[in-house]
């Protein structure tokens, strides 16, 4: 018997299997065969075909963006970049082995058991795993349900899997497509939009929301979307797809927008318009968990579903679809089924946009603060008046904190900008020990880098700031 069976390698999954094994409990960890060929790979969606791989092409054609159209702002010539798209995605692919197969390293490092095949909860101590040529059924004591999600699927464009793909197609493309068409401004879709674009698509974004970007600061949003259709993405709001048609040379996709009905035609369309949760024939029907709606599991603060000794973590329950928050979700658990106290905080999760520049914030926004009628002053700082950002040629963007207007505490911080994942993880870490601004404009800072523009914002909270004129809200 087993003191814990895990349902799902992915970074929910895997790193819960880890830690439980640290300490001392006796673990399984199953994943089913999700591969094209039917082979079995740890990590989940976001090593093999999410986080990982994403990042590598963002990177790759990053570069690819900057030797021709920056370079020569630091006085370097080159002749034109020749691309080769199979290399870049053997790059891609090298790397998400090295990883996937770095946790089976830790699995054994860890007397963490591996079973592969479907997984299907009987009750609460009893799993069937099924492969092609097998079945069994595992007993156990715990059960934490870690099985991920997929791509969501609309009726008006079926993936083909040739000029109509999801998110895991558009990290596959063998050419670049001249035109690119995308549904949705998600996360996903900019994110992919902008690796394409930056190779050489004239990529159109499709997004039925009339609001950009809803879940981020206003200011910041409106930034990104001036920004992104400079690149080139142009992202269309408002608009909502009645169909996709695919004749194996071009995709037509007809959209309606403002009572107009406008046709579009395009070499490959992706459809990124969300993710569903991992549920379906996971759960045997006298096992005594329900789903929602939507697939989601129901679980309490502290990941409980309503059958006891049963947990479920990342995307398959409420809150953003986030691997760190998967991750740290998948700890709490094995050590509160270890006797631990262990809790999250679910209002510091950051959120990131790994485009060029980054978008990313934690905490509330003014909208949120003002709905829930709280008082709050805010500081901005643009990443024009530094000096490291422009010494680098990246003094787009800028970042906001915000602050409750009585006691200083820090409720948020919004940044669009270089390196502004690493930058918001720093007001992550502040507000995690409740600092307040005038803590944060305390705080010394390296000279010159980027995370100064987070000190002067912090600074031009209570009117502070030394490179910007002051305007207190």
């Amino acid at each position: 018997m087993y003191d814990v069976i895990i349902i799902g390698s992915g970074p929910a999954g895997y790193v819960a299997a880890i830690r439980a094994s640290q300490l001392g409990l006796k673990i399984a960890c199953i994943e089913k065969s999700s591969t094209a060929d039917g082979s079995t790979q740890l990590g989940g969606t976001c090593l093999n075909v999410g986080c990982i791989p994403s990042k590598a092409l963002l990177d790759s054609s990053h570069r690819y963006a900057d030797a021709i159209n920056h370079f020569s702002d630091h006085g370097i010539s080159v002749s034109k970049p020749k691309l080769d798209i199979s290399k870049m995605m053997d790059r891609k692919n090298k790397i998400v082995t090295q990883l996937t197969t770095g946790i089976s390293g830790l699995f054994k490092a860890n007397k963490v058991t591996q079973v592969f095949g479907h997984a299907k909860i009987i009750d609460s101590n009893h799993v069937e795993v099924t492969s092609s040529d097998n079945s069994e059924v595992l007993e156990t004591k715990n059960i934490v349900i870690a099985s991920g999600s997929s791509p969501i699927n609309i009726p008006v464009a079926e993936i083909n899997h040739k000029d109509i793909v999801d998110s895991t197609g558009a990290l596959e493309f063998e050419s670049v497509p001249k035109k690119l068409g995308i549904i949705g401004a998600g996360v996903i879709g900019l994110e992919l939009g902008s690796v394409w674009s930056r190779l050489g698509s004239e990529v159109t974004v499709l997004e039925a929301l009339d609001q950009f970007l809803p879940m981020a600061d206003k200011r910041i949003a409106k930034d990104v979307y001036k920004e992104f259709n400079k690149q080139g993405l142009n992202i269309n709001l408002g608009c909502k797809v009645t169909s996709a048609i695919s004749n194996n040379k071009a995709v037509s996709v007809t959209y309606e927008h403002d009572d107009n009905v406008s046709e579009v035609t395009f070499d490959k369309l992706i459809v990124a318009v969300g993710r569903k949760p991992n549920t379906d024939n996971l759960l045997d029907q006298n096992c005594g968990i329900s789903v929602d709606e939507k697939g989601f599991i129901p679980v309490n603060d502290f990941c409980e579903t309503n059958v006891e000794n049963i947990w479920a973590i990342g995307d398959v329950v409420r809150g953003p679809m986030l691997a760190h928050k998967a991750s740290e979700e998948g700890i709490m658990v094995v050590e509160r089924i270890a006797g631990k106290h262990a809790e999250m905080a679910y209002n510091l999760v950051p959120s990131v946009i790994y485009t060029h520049p980054e978008v990313a914030w934690v905490g509330q926004t003014e909208e949120d603060l003002t709905q829930a009628n709280i008082e709050f002053k805010t500081g901005s700082f643009p990443f024009a008046a530094s000096g490291r950002a422009l010494a680098s040629g990246e003094s787009t963007g800028s970042i906001k904190v915000i602050a409750d207007k009585k006691t200083d505490t820090i409720l948020g911080v919004h940044a669009f900008g270089p390196s502004a994942a690493d930058i918001v993880q720093q007001g992550v870490v502040a507000m995690e020990f409740g600092a307040s601004a005038e803590d944060l404009g305390l705080t010394i800072f390296s000279h010159p880098t980027v995370s100064e523009a987070l000190h002067e914002a912090a600074m031009a909270v209570n009117g502070q700031a030394i490179h910007i004129g002051n305007r207190k809200k």
